[in-house]
């Protein structure tokens, strides 16, 4: 029996214990308490612990404590070394040191898929949506925050058995577009030697410049005597184009992928907007004032109605937001998740207003990407701005790598402001949590080199498990509990949405390892426990190598 039907079953006596000692105080089988097992935070309170007395105490009307020592007294368990009743009311659980060698031997079994699980499988389909960028400039580093949380997040939740879908949306319609083409003729006409000044209010980074000698290599002076929508719609499409290909190559290098780009000018040109107003129509939740059409929103928790449709026949943003969401959900998704920048906070009542009024009310959740702050030496960054006055993802890059971008951007709960401290991210030190847990990852596959020139048949014994009820040391426990634990971390940050967990995770599995390797001696003359040790050093590198992979960072053999 493996670690996890392991404990369904000690959850499943324990239940079953609380269930009988219910009807042994007559009281009704209704009331009887589901029993939640977890680790405990310190293992000198044993290795799982339940706080079901305390729930049953407050449902019964009974002493917790009473609860908990009926549940500990009530004969031995399998596996179990010690169970003990802690006032007021927890149940401490001890396993037998053999319990743990289970562990590594599911690890070496199951490889890379270990930690997997079905435990979110119910909430999906689920689709996520992240980035979502105008196409007017490059990426800049809350996109960069977006894109590493929506791509880790993804990751955990297909890792713990939801069934999700990832997209990005193009935002590359209405007066944006035309500024951008207006502001490209302004380098375009300039570079021509027609001095032409930016429109107020126009884009100024110097990205623009490099589209413009595109556009001349391409088409000569064609566009300083085109009429100006002509030439207005030929240059959005170009720097859309450009902008957009350029984008994609930066989250290709930051290694986000998507399964779907949606453009929102799509929706424009395939009558999209207005079926999905019509369907709000339908449904009764549209009224007309002042010549503008809008969405009866304060009926679903916004603060006021909004517009759909302008007086003078343009849908908004939000008519496009409709049509969005409509289509997502028109393909079958149950849940929807927006991740989007600081700025944003407004739009979550009008969205959840929107997907409501389309007949699904609670199934969009929305998460803010929060504000970065870049710091070098206790100084905040003034990083070159090619982009004008931002500072592009790709310069992040370049700078101080894409792993230590990805975990860095990671590293904090996503509602949180973050310091980027760029002179920490490139430190080869144990100050900086990216190399620290790398370099474990590093470590664990430098001791394995060495144990195969020499220990073939130790390393072969070691891949399968053959010694593993060797490991009862302290420093060893110690590391497989945490490993154990790896599969529900991921599953339980995923149902948070906060991938910063796993980040957290990582450092803490290096950590014990590199306690245990200071504490325990891996390549000695006990044959049997080397075996055993470097078991132990297969799995945590696989579980190490699992967890960097869904927060995209790589795991290093050497550094």
């Amino acid at each position: 029996m493996g670690y996890h039907e392991q404990l369904d079953a000690l959850a499943t006596e324990l239940d079953t214990r609380l269930r009988r000692l219910a009807s042994s105080w007559g009281i009704h089988e209704g009331q009887a308490i589901e029993v939640a097992l977890g680790p405990t935070r310190d293992p000198n309170h044993g290795d799982f612990a339940t706080a079901a007395a305390m729930a049953a105490a407050k449902a019964w009307k009974r002493d917790p404590f009473e609860i908990a020592t009926a549940l500990a007294s009530d004969g031995s368990l399998q596996s179990v070394a010690q169970i003990q009743a802690v006032r007021p009311g927890f149940v401490n659980i001890t396993m037998v040191p053999g319990f743990w060698s289970g562990v590594v031997r599911e690890v070496l079994q199951r490889g890379a898929d270990y930690g997997k699980s079905h435990e979110l499988e119910s909430r999906g389909p689920m689709l996520v949506e992240f980035v979502s960028a105008n196409p007017t400039g490059p990426l800049v580093v809350v996109q960069g925050r977006s894109s590493a949380l929506g791509a880790t997040l993804v990751a955990m939740l297909r890792f713990a058995g939801c069934q999700t879908s990832s997209e990005t949306y193009v935002n590359d319609a209405g007066t944006q577009l035309d500024l951008l083409a207006d502001s490209l003729y302004a380098r375009y006409a300039t570079l021509l030697e027609r001095e032409t000044p930016l429109p107020v209010d126009g884009y100024a980074g110097e990205y623009l410049i490099d589209l413009a000698q595109a556009l001349v290599a391409r088409d000569g002076e064609q566009w300083l005597s085109a009429p100006q929508d002509e030439r207005r719609a030929a240059l959005g499409r170009f720097a859309r184009d450009a902008i957009v290909e350029q984008q994609r190559a930066d989250l290709d290098r930051f290694r986000v992928h998507f399964d779907r780009w949606t453009s929102e000018a799509t929706l424009h040109d395939s009558g999209a907007i207005e079926k999905a107003v019509q369907e709000l129509r339908a449904l009764g939740h549209v009224y007309e004032k002042e010549g503008a059409l809008w969405l009866h929103s304060t009926e679903f928790g916004d603060d006021k109605d909004r517009v759909l449709i302008r007086s003078d026949g343009r849908p908004t943003y939000l008519a496009a937001d409709a049509a969005y969401h409509a289509d997502k959900l028109r393909r079958g998704n149950k849940y929807l998740i927006d991740i989007l920048g600081p700025d944003h906070h407004g739009y979550i009542a009008r969205l959840s207003a929107i997907v409501a009024a389309l007949g699904h009310p609670g199934s969009l959740e929305v998460l803010l990407a929060q504000h970065v702050t870049f710091k070098r030496g206790g100084e905040t960054v003034s990083m070159s701005k090619r982009a004008g006055d931002v500072v592009t993802l790709r310069e992040v890059m370049d700078q101080v790598g894409v792993d230590a971008a990805r975990f860095f951007f990671i590293n904090r709960a996503p509602e949180s402001h973050l310091v980027f401290d760029m002179e920490l991210a490139v430190e080869q030190s144990a100050k900086n949590p990216v190399y620290y847990v790398q370099y474990g990852h590093a470590r664990i596959a430098s001791i394995l080199r060495k144990a195969g020139e020499g220990r073939e048949h130790l390393l072969e014994r070691a891949r399968q498990a053959l010694d593993v009820d060797r490991l009862n040391d302290k420093a060893e426990i110690a590391v497989i509990r945490r490993i154990a634990d790896f599969g529900r971390t991921v599953a339980r940050a995923a149902d948070a949405r906060a991938p910063h967990r796993v980040a957290e995770y990582t450092h803490a599995l290096a950590t014990d390892f590199h306690g245990f390797y200071t504490d325990c001696v891996v390549l000695g003359d006990d044959e049997a426990l080397t075996s055993a040790r470097l078991s132990l050093c297969i799995a945590t590198k696989t579980v190490l190598a699992s967890a960097l992979d869904l927060l995209g960072v790589s795991a290093p053999e050497t550094m």
